[in-house]
């Protein structure tokens, strides 16, 4: 059943209450997978990427599948480097299922974003990201309004007084990054995020316990 407390304290308990949450699924929606959490252990980047996948959803940990080795490499960072880098959250939390078309992943309707939105205020209230980076054009919206993805990949805005570097989702099923001036711009965003970083990936790297 589904826990929401009126206050947290900690990301600790956070997290036990988001790992239970059927928000969606009582809510009548065809989701397929309980929520992905990420363990925290002091990072200072926040990655906001859209839903998790199959592999995701199955292994309970986010960016496990395709994307998520596009995305390492994107940034030339093995696995323990990149999950202690960005505690990576999404929009939704759980595996929403396939496309009914059968191409992709189904879009999580906005009931679903808006029954999730709770537990992303409430994670960069505890977490207080020095960096948010959302992935894809649905996470940008939810951050930073509707916009199309070449007049805002690696553009830094704020976002709640916090720097917010978009990145496109780096799936392949996604014909935006086919063209070679969009991968000019994920080089760009790349490079713009990493030079927002090195406090951040310290920080991260030095702080081995959840904040109190």
């Amino acid at each position: 059943m589904t826990r929401r407390r009126s206050s947290y304290r900690s990301i600790a308990s956070l997290q036990r209450d988001n790992r239970v949450c059927r928000a969606c699924a009582e809510a009548g929606y065809p989701i397929e997978s309980l929520p992905i959490v990420q363990p925290y252990t002091g990072q200072r980047a926040y990655m906001f990427g859209q839903a998790p996948g199959i592999q995701e959803g199955m292994e309970r940990l986010p960016w496990r599948g395709r994307a998520g080795k596009t995305l390492r490499r994107w940034f030339g960072m093995e696995e323990d480097e990149f999950y202690s880098t960005f505690y990576c959250a999404s929009v939704t939390r759980c595996y929403p299922g396939r496309h009914p078309g059968g191409r992709g992943d189904r879009t999580p309707t906005p009931r679903e974003q808006e029954l999730c939105a709770f537990w992303r205020d409430w994670e960069l209230e505890l977490v207080r990201p020095e960096l948010i980076v959302p992935v894809g054009g649905l996470a940008i919206g939810r951050l930073l309004g509707p916009r199309p993805l070449e007049s805002c990949v690696g553009v830094r805005f704020e976002y709640q007084g916090r720097a917010a570097i978009p990145l496109p989702h780096p799936s392949g099923a996604s014909s935006w990054l086919n063209s070679p001036a969009n991968r000019e711009l994920v080089e760009h965003a790349v490079a713009r995020i990493k030079e927002a970083l090195p406090a951040t990936a310290t920080r991260s790297r030095s702080s081995a316990a959840p904040r109190p």
